[in-house]
């Protein structure tokens, strides 16, 4: 089952269960989804978005809620952090399993000595392999701060 039939499907079931916020969450994800086709769309792309644009899309997705999140922490909006929250974890749903800290570092120092990566000016590089190597399962803020580490040495 493709990611979109699987973000359709609970999203029929949220409307079932007359769940808004699951229902609100879903129509936002699809809604995010149907722009990046709207803006894909062109003569020679008919077939639209697949799963990975998909994951790349529910990932921004969660990047803004985090983002959100420490705005509505400086603000004091604690009804806010809790709404953002608990989209997090809807969308969160349809990634797959996050690599922990150390799975990560050790993923960033496994592609630096496997395809020879030495400064700073690799870092393009490296951020390529790693997200077409593991896209969605990694995140990238989190990678970005410890390959500019491994690289500055």
């Amino acid at each position: 089952m493709s990611l979109r039939e699987a973000i359709e499907d609970k999203y029929k079931e949220a409307i079932k269960a007359k769940n808004t916020a699951d229902v609100n969450t879903l129509r936002l994800i699809k809604s995010a989804i149907k722009d990046k086709e709207i803006a894909l769309r062109t003569s020679k792309n008919k077939e639209g978005v697949g799963n990975e644009d998909i994951l790349s899309i529910l990932q921004s997705l969660i990047k803004q809620r985090k983002d959100s999140v420490e705005s509505f922490k400086v603000a004091s909006r604690d009804d806010l952090i809790a709404i953002e929250l608990s989209e997090i974890e809807i969308i969160s749903k349809f990634l797959p399993k996050q690599k922990s800290e150390s799975e990560s570092i050790i993923l960033v120092e496994k592609t630096i000595k496997d395809n020879n990566l030495k400064s700073i000016k690799d870092m393009g590089s490296l951020m390529n392999l790693l997200k077409k190597n593991y896209s969605g399962s990694l995140d990238m803020a989190l990678v970005g701060k410890i390959a500019k580490s491994k690289l500055s040495l």
